[in-house]
């Protein structure tokens, strides 16, 4: 199968299945895969930041996933149903397509919530990790749509640059599924980066339906495989009535935050310690833009400060290491060994010469007491001789 964009000189031959010691495992299967595990690594490392538990929000994840396939399969079916009411059999083989991404958000949606229920897992912040994975898997999954040569749109003219060329198709026609990967590549850096200065839990995620809504409305009009009900697009409805109701709710909500005059409805919505600093930098930033500079400033600093303490940690340890093992070995080094046993030998003679000295001094400051009381008691007897003669004569 051979799919081309003439206008960019650029030709793919893909087999739609890989042979895996003789089984076959279509592509598109292993692309929905990679999408699940990228958007549940991505989801993972940003739950600390959310305020959620990683060990229980796994399981909401894991959940998640189960419930988008069986949401996605369902929801293509019924719309489908003309092409699996004679082979029910056909409806659990999904290895050549046929999943709905709205049904898949949905499942996913009750899955996980039932889920977050279950293991007491903040439900708004969780939303929040998940519209930013589902635009990773979204983003990825479309190229399931490029291998099996589908998701296409309405012709185009020759000159078109992104053109593309499909089995079955004299013209060219839109790369749809092309247009919905960027998109929601666009959405997740947008929204990547906005999650952190997000008003209230639950905004990325209200977000998210209004920024897929408005794309998959436009893009939804441009294809030739739509799921109908009657003669409109189920798609395109869908995507308009996410896009008003949840522009609606984000409006209200962000208007109540602005006021700030509920308490009750800030502590509804603004459930984890990361929201609500973040919605207190906010409020600063807008009263006091000069405040906010300098805390941002003093925060940068911290953050210098604290790197730097662990680079030089991370550089001295291993000398203190050497030391804490000598000092537990008893074993100096074998250098400065002789030196240091001659050098306190030294400081011991030195030690112990002032107190020789001092004796000795002590010793000569007796001897003159001996003498004089010697000359003393001389005198005294010389003077009795006298005496006695002085008697005599």
């Amino acid at each position: 199968m051979n799919v081309a964009f003439p206008n960019l000189n650029l030709e793919f031959t893909m087999n739609p299945f890989i042979d895996v010691f003789g089984l076959e495992i279509a592509w598109y299967a292993i692309i929905i895969a990679f999408g699940f595990i990228l958007a549940a690594a991505y989801g993972i490392s940003r739950m600390k930041q959310f305020g959620l538990d990683a060990d229980r929000a796994i399981d909401a994840i894991l959940a998640g996933m189960v419930g988008g396939i069986i949401g996605a399969r369902i929801y293509y079916v019924v719309f489908s149903w003309d092409n699996y009411k004679d082979n029910l059999l056909e409806i659990f083989n999904i290895r050549n397509g046929g999943l709905a991404i709205y049904g898949g958000i949905i499942g996913a949606l009750i899955f996980g919530l039932i889920m977050c229920k279950i293991r007491k897992v903040k439900m708004l912040p969780m939303l929040d990790v998940t519209a930013l994975g589902f635009l990773i898997g979204q983003c990825v999954g479309r190229w399931g749509n490029f291998v099996n040569a589908e998701a296409y749109g309405s012709s185009v003219s020759d000159n078109y640059l992104l053109g593309m060329s499909v089995p079955g198709e004299e013209a060219l026609v839109h790369p749809c599924f092309l247009y919905e990967s960027v998109w929601c590549l666009i959405g997740f850096i947008l929204l990547h980066f906005y999650s952190k200065r997000r008003k209230f839990d639950g905004e990325v995620g209200l977000m998210y339906l209004m920024w897929y809504g408005a794309g998959r409305m436009v893009i939804e009009g441009l294809r030739t495989d739509s799921l109908y009900l009657g003669n409109l697009r189920v798609s395109q409805i869908l995507s308009g009535l996410l896009l008003i109701g949840a522009l609606i709710v984000w409006l209200v909500i962000r208007s109540r935050i602005k006021r700030n005059n509920d308490p009750e409805y800030l502590k509804l919505y603004v459930k984890t310690e990361e929201s609500k600093e973040l919605l207190e930098l906010a409020q600063l930033r807008n009263k006091d833009p000069k405040a906010y500079a300098q805390l941002q400033k003093e925060k940068k600093e911290e953050r210098k400060a604290a790197k730097m303490a662990k680079k030089e940690q991370k550089v001295s340890g291993p000398e203190d290491d050497m030391e804490i093992e000598e000092a537990e070995e008893g074993v100096d080094s074998p250098d400065v060994t002789e030196q240091e046993v001659s050098a306190e030998s030294e400081s011991t003679e030195e030690i112990e010469e002032p107190e020789v000295l001092k004796e000795t001094e002590v010793v000569s400051d007796d001897e003159p007491e001996e003498t004089e009381s010697a000359d003393e008691e001389e005198t005294e007897e010389k003077k009795q001789s006298d005496t006695y003669e002085g008697k005599d004569e």
